[in-house]
């Protein structure tokens, strides 16, 4: 099967698992995807929904991050874990969306990556969720279920995006990036995947090599 309709038939079979696969963090507003996102990294959304809740309420905008005290961001997000280096590129980010983009998050990968913080993951989510523009999102989850699904064979997030962002339809992305990650929680786990529970598992070259 050409990786094409490969990735085609997965995402099918994904649509029909997952019809609706919102994106799991809470946000009203392009901003707090953006910071939402970065206090994601080495953290479960449950618990950065948690911490935001509050997050959001205390510093309701753009200036209120970029003058916020660092030590007393570093406690208000300590929960989501490596808080210093966090809260530092929170509100160093949140100045250069000040000075730069007039408060705004930018609408394109270029300059999305000029922000602190930022790498192409949370970009990509933005660019998807916010502005409808596309991207695909390499998670830990993404990474793992393509490579077994046979849609790639690099395990670098930049070589997976590049291996599959032209496999399916950058107006699918989002979708797509949502339906691997629900995916990966329920049934193809890292350790132990559901493989015979798993509908994908026709197609899967993990499974089928096992087999």
């Amino acid at each position: 099967m050409r990786k094409k309709d490969l990735a085609l038939k997965f995402y099918e079979i994904l649509s029909v698992l997952y019809p609706d696969a919102p994106c799991t963090l809470d946000y009203e507003t392009p901003f707090q995807l953006l910071i939402a996102t970065q206090l994601a990294a080495q953290c479960t959304d449950k618990r950065v929904n948690i911490v935001t809740k509050d997050l959001f309420k205390k510093y309701p905008d753009v200036c209120s991050f970029a003058n916020a005290e660092l030590s007393e961001l570093e406690e208000d997000i300590r929960p989501t874990g490596f808080y210093h280096n966090k809260a530092k590129n929170i509100i160093a980010c949140s100045k250069r969306l000040i000075e730069v983009y007039g408060g705004e998050v930018p609408a394109n990968m270029n300059d999305l990556l000029t922000l602190d913080g930022v790498g192409r993951k949370t970009a990509n989510l933005v660019l998807g969720d916010v502005f409808g523009l596309g991207g695909m999102v390499i998670d830990t989850h993404a990474k793992r279920l393509l490579y077994r699904v046979g849609l790639t064979k690099e395990t670098d997030p930049y070589k997976v995006e590049r291996d599959t962002e032209k496999l399916i339809p950058r107006e699918n992305h989002s979708d797509f990036c949502h339906k691997l990650v629900m995916h990966g929680r329920t049934l193809c786990t890292a350790r132990n995947p559901k493989c015979d529970n798993c509908a994908v598992a026709e197609i899967c070259k993990k499974h089928i090599e096992k087999k």
